[in-house]
């Protein structure tokens, strides 16, 4: 599965973005759909995935209450609505999925090119 990452930008502290990805197909393999970012420097971590076969969200203490993971069935894509950001959520941020079971949710093991997210005033 191909991944293309969209909406990656310059944002002030406090501001909003949102990021958008869309899955080359929508394989019956896959278990979870989601985000990771890294900083450079520092290993790529998951913030947040959607479970495919039921729809449950998952996020990292870091992000949960400020962003927000769906789907968009009409644009068959999954966004990643991110809000009151602050400069530590500066990163690039993956879309990625998960086929094989892992050791927990957000076990991703594909993802695609990277969006730049700089939160700075």
């Amino acid at each position: 599965v191909q991944l293309q990452a969209s909406g990656g930008g310059l944002v002030q502290p406090g501001g909003s973005l949102r990021l958008s990805c869309e899955p080359s197909v929508w394989s019956l393999d896959l278990i979870t759909i989601g985000w990771a970012r890294q900083v450079p420097g520092k290993e790529r971590d998951a913030i947040s995935c959607i479970t495919i076969r039921d729809g449950g969200t998952n996020y990292a203490d870091s992000v949960r209450g400020r962003f927000t993971i769906g789907r968009d069935n009409a644009e068959n894509t999954v966004y990643l609505q991110m809000n009151n950001l602050k400069p530590d959520d500066t990163a690039v941020y993956y879309c990625a999925t998960q086929s094989h079971s892992g050791v927990g949710p957000c076990d991703f093991d594909n993802w695609g090119q990277g969006t730049l997210v700089t939160v700075s005033s």
